[in-house]
């Protein structure tokens, strides 16, 4: 099932509960769903590495607007912003360990021959695709910062 229709499933499923918080934030997704769609072309469906992308963007948006919230002694728009990022969350593949990640990334610095954090970006393109929608691209980053700047 695509996210979309999953997505309008759950829409429907949320206006029947009445549970007006989860409803916004799932119309938040279909509306990102729908802008992506209308910027490809009419007929376009939207690959799942864009849909992974777009989510992981909201996601982003939300916890750093939650932060700028709290500083600003905001707590009820901090904790809004984190629902809709839980709700967010729910699409997105189950998220590995650091463990697993850092496993992994060793893998493709050995692969790569990486030395060094010159070779940064051909490992950060490598792990990026890898691990789409697995991880946090800010995870990811340290984790190869650590290992290239050890080697």
């Amino acid at each position: 099932m695509s996210l979309e229709l999953k997505i309008n499933g759950d829409i429907k499923n949320a206006m029947l509960a009445r549970d007006a918080k989860k409803l916004e934030a799932l119309r938040a997704i279909k509306a990102a769903l729908l802008l992506e769609k209308a910027k490809e072309g009419a007929a376009a469906e939207i690959g799942e590495e864009v849909e992974l992308k777009i989510l992981q963007k909201m996601i982003k948006q939300r916890r750093e607007s939650a932060d700028i919230y709290s500083q600003a002694g905001r707590p009820e728009l901090a904790e809004k912003e984190l629902y809709d990022a839980s709700v967010i969350e729910t699409y997105l593949p189950q998220q590995m360990s650091e463990a697993e990640v850092t496993a992994i990334i060793q893998n493709i610095v050995t692969q790569t021959g990486a030395s060094s954090v010159k070779d940064m970006g051909k490992v950060m393109g490598a792990a990026s695709k890898e691990l789409a929608g697995k991880a946090d691209n800010k995870m990811i980053s340290v984790i190869v910062k650590n290992l290239l700047a050890n080697s």
